[in-house]
């Protein structure tokens, strides 16, 4: 029987990250889970395509937008599921049993990852505690916690849209029933929250998520991020 899993992965100069999570993904390769690696790229100008095709992946490229780098990822992609993951994600070793699990359970819905940040302390803890708290009570992980949804999933919620921000939070409306949060963590870059500030970051992204939810343009709130840095 063939893998069942494709993995997508969106990038944009993501040369200095994209090898810690394509390492860990091997995991899944040598199970027997993972039928493909598709990396769609937004016009990288380092080594991301080149640190692609030496992992065996399959390559595309187009204008820079995640939610149209995912969609253009899962249009190409052949599995009977797809796991999106973001290129500088690190999902915890395990991930595959856990995954593989969750497949077997015949459960029809989506799945999706602990949240963890690259360093410690009690900020990134509590950050990362709400993220998941978020996810079990409202049914929205963000990006950097992956995504596991069967093909028939993904399409009967209509693909990733191609928005500029909230593609995730789009996605996780769209799906019939909430994710399920997986035993296993994904460890996401803490840099952008250290740079800004722990608080003031995740009061920042809350605001966001609420505007978006009341009906904000995504454009205009994309607008408003590129002024203050990207969400993780």
């Amino acid at each position: 029987m063939r893998a069942p899993v494709s993995v997508v992965i969106p990038t944009l100069d993501a040369a200095a990250r994209l090898p810690a999570c394509l390492t860990a993904l091997m995991e899944g390769v040598e199970a027997g889970l993972v039928r493909e690696l598709v990396i769609s790229d937004g016009g990288s100008r380092d080594a991301t395509a080149e640190i692609a095709q030496e992992a065996g992946a399959a390559l595309i490229t187009g204008e820079a937008s995640r939610g149209g780098q995912l969609r253009r990822g899962a249009r190409v992609a052949k599995g009977e599921w797809l796991l999106f993951v973001h290129a500088d994600t690190v999902l915890a070793p395990g991930w595959a049993a856990a995954v593989a699990a969750h497949i077997e359970g015949g459960q029809a819905r989506a799945a999706c990852f602990r949240l963890r940040f690259d360093t410690g302390g009690l900020r990134p803890a509590l950050v990362a505690g709400w993220a998941n708290l978020r996810t079990r009570a409202l049914g929205l992980p963000y990006g950097d916690q992956g995504l596991l949804v069967t093909r028939g999933m993904y399409d009967a919620a209509g693909g990733y849209r191609d928005i500029p921000l909230m593609e995730d939070v789009a996605m996780a409306r769209a799906l019939r029933g909430r994710p399920v949060l997986l035993p296993v963590g994904a460890r996401t870059s803490a840099a952008r929250y250290v740079a800004e500030g722990w608080f003031r970051r995740g009061l920042r992204n809350l605001w966001t998520l609420a505007r978006y939810l009341c009906g904000a343009d995504p454009s205009a709130l994309s607008r408003g991020y590129r002024r203050s840095g990207h969400r993780s």
